[in-house]
C-alpha cells in the first residue's frame, strides 16, 4: 500500500470514530430571522453574554479540554483569550492591570483594534468579564489555511475590461496602481508569476506576524508595540516583522498559490496551463500569519490585519484577501476576526473572504449553515467555489459540491439564556473553485529546487497533473477549494477599484451581486447571487460616479444624491456575453443580513448602505468610525463602535424582492432555497415591492423579517445543520473523495 493510500484509509478511519460519536440525526428548525434557530437555553452567569461559548464550556469542563488555548498547569486551568476591548484609552492600562491582578500575562496587544491577547486563569476569566470596558472575550482559536482558464471564463479577457493578455503586456485593466493584501502563509517574492514587465517583482512588502503561534505556555511574554508614526518603536516593529530576504517566504504554499490567483503573470506564456490570474499587474503585500503547517491563532492574524490598516492608505492597499478560516460559534457583532475585517472595511479596503470547504458531511450529505469566520460578517464578500468542468464555457457550472453554505450560525444570548443565530445570507457569490492552476512556492534558492509542504505531500494530484516540466521560479500546482475562489473575486475588485477608484467596499459588493450569472438549479444559499462576471461588474462600475469615496469622508454626498457619472446612464443591456455564451445579470443584491433587493435606483441614488462605516443586519445597524495618528487620515490609531437607532438605509425607489419566495422549504425549493435563477428571473421582469419612501431603522421599530422560515419546519432527513459551529476553512485537492477534514481529492 502507497504512502498516501496509507494516509486516507488512517485519516478516514479517525474521522468515522469522531464522526459516530458527533452525528446528527436529524434537526427541526424553529423561526427565528430565516427560522434555522438551533436556540436552546442553558444556565448562565451575569457576564456570560460577555464569553464566546466554547470558552465557557472551556472553563465549565472538569476534563481538561482539548484545545490549544487550554492548558491545565500545576492543577490550575489556564486560558489564553483576545479580548475586545470598550475603553476610550487605547492603551488599555486598567484592563491590563487586571488582567495582571488576578494572575495573567499579557501575550500581545492590538491598539489599532483596541483588543488584546492575554493567558490567566480560567477562573478569573468571568472576573475580568464583569469590568465595564470588556465588550467580549474569545479564545485565541486556532487559524487554518482554508489558461488562463480563469481570465476566460471570469470574463476578465472580454472588450471593455482586458483585451490583450502576454508575459509581459496587457491592454486594459490589469489592477495597475492597485494593492492588495494577501494574509495567509506568505508570499513566493522570488516566483516569476509576480514580476513586472520589466522583471521586477510587485510584491512590495514580505511581513510576518507569527510571534503567537499556537500559544506559548512555557515562556509567558508581554509585547507592547507603539503605532505612532515616525516612533523608534514602530521603526524597530517594522524591522522585527520584516520577512523580504527569508529564503523559505512560504513554507506551506498556500498562500503563494492564492496571491497567483489574484494577482500572478504567466510564467511560460504560450504553454499550457497558463496561471495568469484577475489582476496581473497589482502590487502584492504578503502577510504571513499561518506557519509552514498551514496554522496560525487569531491573535497573529489580528496582527496582521491591524498592520495593514495602518499602512492601507500609505501604500494604496484597497483589497484584502482572506482564504483562511476560524471555528467561531460568535455572533458576527462580537466575534474579534469580525471586528477586525470590518475595521478594515471602514477604512475603504475591500474584503474579500472564503465561505469554508463544509458543504457536506462524510455521507455525502449536503451541509447548510457551515460558512467559517470571518466569512459570517455582513461587512465581508463571502465567496463560495463553482466547478467549472475544465473549460471557460459556463453553461454547464456548477457549485462545488464542498463549498459551505449559508446561512451563517454564529449567535447570542438573549437575556434569558436562549442562543439566537444571526442568520445571515452567505455566500455573496461563487467564482471558480476546482482544480485552478497556480504559483507554486519553493525554496529562494535557483540551485536546489524544495517544495512547499502541500506540494511535497500531495505531488502527484498536485504538481504532476500539471504536465509541465518544473523549473525554479516558473512552479505551478493546483489547488481546489473556496480559498482558491476568494481571490479570484479579489483580483476582481482590484480591477473595479482601477477602473472607478471611487467605490467603497459595500459598493464593490453590490456591483458583483447584482452583475452575477445565476448557475441553474443552485439556491440562494449555494451561490448566493450566481457566479462571479467581471465584464459586467466593470461595465456598471464605468457608469458611477468617482468621487464617491472622498465625498462620504467628507460628509458632502446625502442619501439619494445622484450616482451616476456625468453624461453616464446605467447600461442598457443588463447581460454579458463571456466565453461565448451570453446571459442576463442576477440584478440581485444582498442588504441588511437577511433581505434581497434590485432596482436601478440602488445605482442611480446614493444608498446610505454603501458607507463603508456602516454595517447593518436586520434590527442592527453599527458604525465603526476610527480615529487617527495625523491630521491628513492616513495612520489609524484605534476605532470605535456604536449601534445607531435612526438612521436611514435604502432610499425609495429600490426594489425589496424578499417577500417573492414565500416561505422557506428545501423541498420546495422556496424562500432562502429558492433558485437564484428563479428569484432573478422574477426580478427582472419587474415583480417585487417597490419602497416609496425608502427604509429607516427608526428606535424602536422592528424591521419586517425578510426571507424567513415557517415554524416547525423540519429539513429533509441527511440534512445536517451545524448548530452554531462554524468550521474551518480546510484545504481542497479537487472535487471529489473526502480524505480528511476540509480535505478532498479524485474526480474533476
Amino acid at each position: 500500500m502507497s504512502f498516501v493510500s496509507r494516509f486516507i484509509v488512517l485519516i478516514e478511519r479517525r474521522r468515522l470514530q469522531k464522526a459516530a460519536v458527533a452525528t446528527v440525526t436529524a434537526i427541526s428548525l424553529l423561526l427565528s430571522g430565516f427560522g434555522l434557530t438551533g436556540a436552546h437555553a442553558r444556565p448562565g452567569n451575569r457576564h456570560e453574554h460577555k464569553l464566546a461559548k466554547d470558552l465557557q464550556s472551556s472553563i465549565d469542563a472538569t476534563a481538561t479540554p482539548k484545545a490549544r488555548w487550554a492548558r491545565d498547569k500545576g492543577g490550575r486551568r489556564m486560558v489564553q483569550a483576545v479580548f475586545v476591548s470598550g475603553d476610550t484609552d487605547p492603551a488599555m492600562t486598567a484592563l491590563r492591570a487586571e488582567i495582571a491582578q488576578v494572575g495573567g500575562t499579557i501575550d500581545a496587544s492590538f491598539p489599532g483594534l483596541r483588543m488584546l491577547t492575554a493567558t490567566l486563569p480560567a477562573n478569573r476569566v468571568n472576573k475580568v468579564a464583569a469590568r465595564s470596558d470588556v465588550k467580549f472575550i474569545a479564545p485565541n482559536r486556532e487559524t487554518k489555511r482554508s489558461a488562463s482558464t480563469l481570465e476566460a471564463i471570469t470574463g476578465a479577457t472580454t472588450s471593455g475590461v482586458r483585451t490583450n493578455s502576454t508575459k509581459t503586456s496587457y491592454s486594459g485593466l490589469d489592477g495597475t496602481g492597485i494593492g492588495i493584501a494577501i494574509v495567509d502563509s506568505g508570499v513566493m517574492k522570488a516566483h516569476e508569476a509576480f514580476n513586472n514587465a520589466a522583471g521586477a517583482t510587485r510584491v512590495a512588502k514580505n511581513v510576518q506576524f507569527l510571534t503567537t503561534s499556537l500559544a506559548n505556555w512555557t515562556d509567558a511574554y508581554s509585547v507592547d508595540t507603539s503605532l505612532q508614526p515616525g516612533s523608534a518603536a514602530l521603526a524597530s516593529y517594522e524591522t522585527a516583522i520584516d520577512n523580504g530576504a527569508a529564503q523559505v517566504q512560504d513554507g506551506y504554499g498556500h498562500g503563494t498559490h492564492v496571491a497567483s490567483v489574484a494577482a500572478g503573470r504567466p510564467v511560460t506564456y504560450g504553454v499550457a496551463p497558463d496561471l495568469t490570474g484577475i489582476a496581473p499587474n497589482a502590487r502584492i503585500y504578503d502577510v504571513k500569519v499561518l506557519n509552514d503547517l498551514g496554522y496560525g491563532t487569531l491573535s497573529d492574524t489580528l496582527e496582521g490585519i491591524q498592520w495593514v490598516i495602518y499602512r492601507a492608505k500609505e501604500y494604496n492597499i484597497r483589497v484584502m484577501n482572506l482564504s483562511l478560516a476560524m471555528d467561531s460559534t460568535d455572533s458576527w457583532q462580537d466575534d474579534p476576526l469580525c471586528a477586525a475585517v470590518r475595521s478594515a472595511v471602514s477604512q475603504g479596503i475591500t474584503v474579500v473572504v472564503a465561505a469554508g470547504n463544509f458543504g457536506r458531511n462524510l455521507a455525502g450529505k449536503e451541509v447548510y449553515g457551515a460558512v467559517s469566520s470571518p466569512g459570517h460578517d455582513p461587512s465581508v464578500i463571502t465567496v463560495g467555489a463553482a466547478n467549472y468542468k475544465g473549460t471557460p464555457a459556463r453553461a454547464d457550472d456548477v457549485v462545488t459540491s464542498f463549498s459551505s453554505r449559508g446561512p451563517t450560525r454564529g449567535g447570542r444570548l438573549d437575556s434569558t439564556g436562549t442562543r439566537l443565530p444571526d442568520n445571515v445570507l452567505k455566500p455573496d457569490l461563487v467564482a471558480p473553485g476546482n482544480l485552478v492552476v497556480g504559483a507554486a512556492a519553493t525554496k529562494a534558492v535557483s540551485s536546489s529546487l524544495t517544495w512547499n509542504n502541500l506540494a511535497t505531500l500531495f505531488y502527484a494530484p498536485l504538481v504532476t497533473a500539471t504536465g509541465i516540466t518544473q523549473s525554479y521560479g516558473e512552479t505551478q500546482m493546483f489547488l481546489s477549494g473556496t480559498s482558491v475562489a476568494a481571490p479570484v473575486v479579489a483580483g476582481a475588485a482590484a480591477l473595479l477599484l482601477q477602473a472607478n477608484p471611487g467605490l467603497t467596499p459595500p459598493m464593490v459588493k453590490a456591483i458583483l451581486q447584482y452583475t452575477a450569472q445565476p448557475m441553474t438549479g443552485a439556491n440562494l444559499l449555494q451561490q448566493g447571487a450566481g457566479m462571479l462576471n467581471i465584464n459586467g461588474a466593470v461595465t456598471l462600475a464605468r457608469v458611477l460616479r468617482t468621487d464617491v469615496s472622498s465625498a462620504i469622508q467628507a460628509g458632502t454626498i446625502a442619501a439619494g444624491a445622484n450616482l451616476l457619472a456625468s453624461g453616464k446612464t446605467m447600461p442598457s443591456s443588463r447581460s454579458s456575453t463571456v466565453a461565448g455564451g451570453t446571459f442576463n445579470w442576477s440584478r440581485i443584491v444582498f442588504a441588511g443580513g437577511n433581505r434581497v433587493v434590485t432596482g436601478d435606483a440602488l445605482f442611480t441614488k446614493f444608498q446610505p448602505i454603501y458607507d463603508p462605516r456602516y454595517t447593518w443586519s436586520r434590527n442592527t445597524v453599527l458604525e465603526r468610525y476610527a480615529d487617527y495618528w495625523d491630521a491628513n487620515r492616513t495612520y489609524v490609531k484605534w476605532f470605535w463602535e456604536w449601534p445607531l437607532s435612526n438612521q436611514a438605509l435604502l432610499t425609495s425607489g429600490v426594489v425589496d424582492g424578499s417577500s417573492l419566495v414565500g416561505a422557506s422549504s428545501l423541498i420546495g425549493k422556496t424562500g432562502v432555497f429558492t433558485p437564484t435563477s428563479t428569484l432573478s428571473s422574477w426580478l427582472a421582469s419587474g415583480s417585487g415591492t417597490t419602497l416609496g419612501s425608502g427604509l429607516v431603522l427608526s428606535e424602536g421599530l422592528v424591521l419586517s423579517e425578510g426571507l424567513v422560515l415557517s415554524e416547525g419546519l423540519v429539513l429533509s432527513e441527511g440534512l445536517v445543520l451545524s448548530e452554531g459551529l462554524v468550521l474551518s476553512e480546510g484545504l481542497v485537492l479537487s472535487e471529489g473523495m473526502v480524505l480528511s477534514e476540509g480535505y478532498v481529492a479524485g474526480e474533476k
